[in-house]
Protein backbone atom coordinates (compact mmCIF):
# COMPACT_ATOMS: atom_id res chain seq x y z
CA UNK A 1 0.00 0.00 0.00
CA UNK A 2 1.00 3.73 -0.92
CA UNK A 3 1.23 5.91 1.56
CA UNK A 4 -2.05 7.60 0.62
CA UNK A 5 -3.37 4.69 0.17
CA UNK A 6 -2.86 3.77 4.05
CA UNK A 7 -4.01 7.15 5.48
CA UNK A 8 -7.25 6.99 3.53
CA UNK A 9 -8.01 3.22 4.55
CA UNK A 10 -7.75 4.45 8.26
CA UNK A 11 -10.10 7.59 7.92
CA UNK A 12 -12.54 5.34 6.15
CA UNK A 13 -12.27 2.60 8.80
CA UNK A 14 -12.65 5.41 11.37
CA UNK A 15 -15.68 7.59 10.12
CA UNK A 16 -17.26 3.45 9.49
CA UNK A 17 -16.81 2.95 13.32
CA UNK A 18 -17.44 -0.79 13.25
CA UNK A 19 -21.25 -0.33 11.92
CA UNK A 20 -22.02 2.89 13.31
CA UNK A 21 -20.58 5.57 11.51
CA UNK A 22 -21.34 9.14 11.60
CA UNK A 23 -24.19 9.78 9.84
CA UNK A 24 -24.43 13.39 10.20
CA UNK A 25 -20.46 13.84 8.98
CA UNK A 26 -21.13 10.88 5.55
CA UNK A 27 -23.84 13.52 5.55
CA UNK A 28 -22.16 16.77 5.25
CA UNK A 29 -19.04 15.26 2.99
CA UNK A 30 -21.83 14.18 0.56
CA UNK A 31 -23.18 17.97 0.51
CA UNK A 32 -19.49 19.40 0.20
CA UNK A 33 -17.77 18.77 -3.13
CA UNK A 34 -14.44 19.89 -2.16
CA UNK A 35 -12.28 20.33 1.33
CA UNK A 36 -12.65 23.89 1.39
CA UNK A 37 -16.63 23.67 1.71
CA UNK A 38 -18.03 24.46 4.75
CA UNK A 39 -19.98 21.12 5.31
CA UNK A 40 -16.62 19.42 4.86
CA UNK A 41 -15.14 21.18 7.82
CA UNK A 42 -17.35 18.28 10.15
CA UNK A 43 -14.50 15.90 8.75
CA UNK A 44 -11.65 17.82 9.76
CA UNK A 45 -10.95 16.12 12.86
CA UNK A 46 -11.05 12.40 11.88
CA UNK A 47 -9.33 13.47 8.44
CA UNK A 48 -6.44 15.52 9.55
CA UNK A 49 -5.49 13.45 12.67
CA UNK A 50 -5.02 10.86 10.33
CA UNK A 51 -2.86 12.62 7.57
CA UNK A 52 1.22 13.03 7.87
CA UNK A 53 2.04 16.52 9.00
CA UNK A 54 3.64 17.10 5.13
CA UNK A 55 0.33 16.15 3.94
CA UNK A 56 -0.84 19.12 5.45
CA UNK A 57 -1.45 22.48 3.95
CA UNK A 58 0.83 25.49 4.45
CA UNK A 59 -0.85 28.19 2.69
CA UNK A 60 -4.94 26.94 3.14
CA UNK A 61 -4.50 26.01 -0.26
CA UNK A 62 -5.58 21.89 -0.33
CA UNK A 63 -2.46 19.63 -1.12
CA UNK A 64 -2.22 16.97 -3.66
CA UNK A 65 -2.38 14.15 -0.14
CA UNK A 66 -5.42 16.38 1.23
CA UNK A 67 -7.54 16.44 -2.26
CA UNK A 68 -6.63 12.73 -3.25
CA UNK A 69 -8.03 11.61 0.10
CA UNK A 70 -11.21 14.28 0.62
CA UNK A 71 -12.39 13.02 -2.74
CA UNK A 72 -12.06 9.42 -1.90
CA UNK A 73 -13.58 9.97 1.46
CA UNK A 74 -16.71 11.86 -0.34
CA UNK A 75 -17.36 9.12 -3.17
CA UNK A 76 -17.14 6.59 0.16
CA UNK A 77 -19.72 8.56 1.73
CA UNK A 78 -21.76 8.80 -1.32
CA UNK A 79 -21.60 4.79 -1.99
CA UNK A 80 -22.46 4.42 1.83
CA UNK A 81 -25.70 6.20 1.95
CA UNK A 82 -28.80 4.25 2.91
CA UNK A 83 -26.08 0.85 3.38
CA UNK A 84 -25.69 -1.25 6.68
CA UNK A 85 -22.77 -3.26 5.46
CA UNK A 86 -19.61 -1.64 4.60
CA UNK A 87 -18.93 -1.09 1.15
CA UNK A 88 -15.07 -0.12 1.71
CA UNK A 89 -12.40 -2.92 1.48
CA UNK A 90 -8.98 -3.22 0.38
CA UNK A 91 -8.04 -5.21 -3.15
CA UNK A 92 -5.36 -6.35 -0.76
CA UNK A 93 -7.40 -8.12 1.82
CA UNK A 94 -8.34 -11.57 2.38
CA UNK A 95 -10.13 -13.65 -0.35
CA UNK A 96 -13.63 -12.81 1.57
CA UNK A 97 -13.53 -9.53 2.14
CA UNK A 98 -11.27 -8.50 -0.73
CA UNK A 99 -12.50 -5.26 -2.33
CA UNK A 100 -12.33 -4.71 -6.17
CA UNK A 101 -10.97 -1.51 -7.85
CA UNK A 102 -13.89 0.74 -9.07
CA UNK A 103 -12.85 0.59 -12.82
CA UNK A 104 -13.24 -3.70 -12.10
CA UNK A 105 -16.39 -2.93 -10.99
CA UNK A 106 -17.75 -0.40 -13.52
CA UNK A 107 -16.47 -3.40 -16.17
CA UNK A 108 -19.06 -5.61 -14.70
CA UNK A 109 -21.53 -2.86 -15.28
CA UNK A 110 -20.31 -2.91 -18.93
CA UNK A 111 -21.18 -5.72 -19.33
CA UNK A 112 -24.71 -5.36 -19.48
CA UNK A 113 -25.65 -3.83 -23.24
CA UNK A 114 -28.32 -1.98 -22.08
CA UNK A 115 -25.54 0.38 -19.88
CA UNK A 116 -22.46 0.21 -22.14
CA UNK A 117 -22.91 2.97 -24.55
CA UNK A 118 -23.79 5.59 -21.62
CA UNK A 119 -20.93 4.40 -19.39
CA UNK A 120 -17.89 4.14 -22.50
CA UNK A 121 -19.10 8.13 -23.13
CA UNK A 122 -18.50 9.05 -19.15
CA UNK A 123 -15.36 6.79 -18.77
CA UNK A 124 -13.98 8.42 -22.44
CA UNK A 125 -14.49 11.89 -20.63
CA UNK A 126 -12.64 10.98 -17.64
CA UNK A 127 -9.76 9.12 -19.26
CA UNK A 128 -9.33 12.40 -21.39
CA UNK A 129 -9.01 14.80 -18.90
CA UNK A 130 -5.91 15.15 -16.61
CA UNK A 131 -7.41 18.31 -14.78
CA UNK A 132 -8.03 16.80 -11.58
CA UNK A 133 -11.28 18.91 -10.86
CA UNK A 134 -12.68 17.36 -13.61
CA UNK A 135 -11.64 14.07 -12.88
CA UNK A 136 -13.19 14.34 -9.30
CA UNK A 137 -16.45 15.18 -11.00
CA UNK A 138 -16.38 12.50 -13.38
CA UNK A 139 -15.62 10.14 -10.73
CA UNK A 140 -18.45 10.81 -8.11
CA UNK A 141 -20.87 10.63 -11.55
CA UNK A 142 -19.47 6.88 -11.67
CA UNK A 143 -19.42 6.70 -7.93
CA UNK A 144 -23.02 7.51 -8.03
CA UNK A 145 -24.07 4.96 -11.10
CA UNK A 146 -22.19 1.98 -9.31
CA UNK A 147 -24.54 2.70 -5.82
CA UNK A 148 -27.52 2.93 -8.11
CA UNK A 149 -26.87 -0.33 -9.76
CA UNK A 150 -24.53 -2.28 -7.52
CA UNK A 151 -25.19 -0.87 -4.22
CA UNK A 152 -23.36 -3.45 -1.57
CA UNK A 153 -20.13 -3.99 -4.13
CA UNK A 154 -16.89 -3.57 -2.00
CA UNK A 155 -14.56 -1.25 -3.24
CA UNK A 156 -11.22 0.03 -3.07
CA UNK A 157 -11.72 3.83 -2.17
CA UNK A 158 -8.28 3.84 -0.69
CA UNK A 159 -6.44 3.00 -4.03
CA UNK A 160 -8.63 5.53 -5.89
CA UNK A 161 -7.05 8.04 -3.39
CA UNK A 162 -3.66 6.81 -4.10
CA UNK A 163 -4.29 7.40 -8.27
CA UNK A 164 -5.59 10.82 -7.55
CA UNK A 165 -3.03 11.71 -5.75
CA UNK A 166 -0.33 10.34 -8.38
CA UNK A 167 -2.52 12.24 -11.42
CA UNK A 168 -1.39 15.30 -9.89
CA UNK A 169 2.20 15.58 -10.65
CA UNK A 170 2.07 16.11 -14.38
CA UNK A 171 0.16 15.38 -17.34
CA UNK A 172 2.25 12.40 -17.97
CA UNK A 173 1.73 10.99 -14.74
CA UNK A 174 -1.68 11.23 -14.99
CA UNK A 175 -1.64 9.52 -18.22
CA UNK A 176 -0.41 6.77 -16.62
CA UNK A 177 -3.10 6.79 -14.40
CA UNK A 178 -5.68 6.54 -17.37
CA UNK A 179 -3.98 3.68 -19.02
CA UNK A 180 -4.35 2.01 -15.38
CA UNK A 181 -7.96 2.72 -15.02
CA UNK A 182 -8.32 1.80 -18.83
CA UNK A 183 -6.53 -1.43 -18.23
CA UNK A 184 -8.76 -2.38 -15.56
CA UNK A 185 -12.17 -0.88 -17.08
CA UNK A 186 -11.42 -2.80 -20.91
CA UNK A 187 -9.75 -5.88 -20.41
CA UNK A 188 -11.66 -6.99 -17.51
CA UNK A 189 -14.83 -6.87 -19.53
CA UNK A 190 -13.43 -8.52 -22.01
CA UNK A 191 -11.69 -11.19 -19.77
CA UNK A 192 -15.43 -11.71 -18.20
CA UNK A 193 -16.73 -11.94 -21.58
CA UNK A 194 -14.49 -15.12 -22.56
CA UNK A 195 -14.87 -16.77 -19.25
CA UNK A 196 -18.24 -16.53 -19.94
CA UNK A 197 -18.04 -17.90 -23.45
CA UNK A 198 -15.79 -21.20 -22.16
CA UNK A 199 -18.46 -21.79 -19.25
CA UNK A 200 -21.16 -21.83 -22.44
Amino acid sequence: MGKIEKVTDRIIRSLWRDGKPDKAVLSNVRGAATLLSRQAQSVWPVMMANLDEKMLSRDGRPTYAETAVYAAIRFYAIHQQGQTQFVYSSVHGDDENKGVSLFKALAQLRNQPDRQEALDRRVKALLATSNVASMIQSLSHLVSILKATNPTIRIDYALLAQDLYDAQFGVDVANQVHLRWGQQYYWSTKNQKTTEGEKN
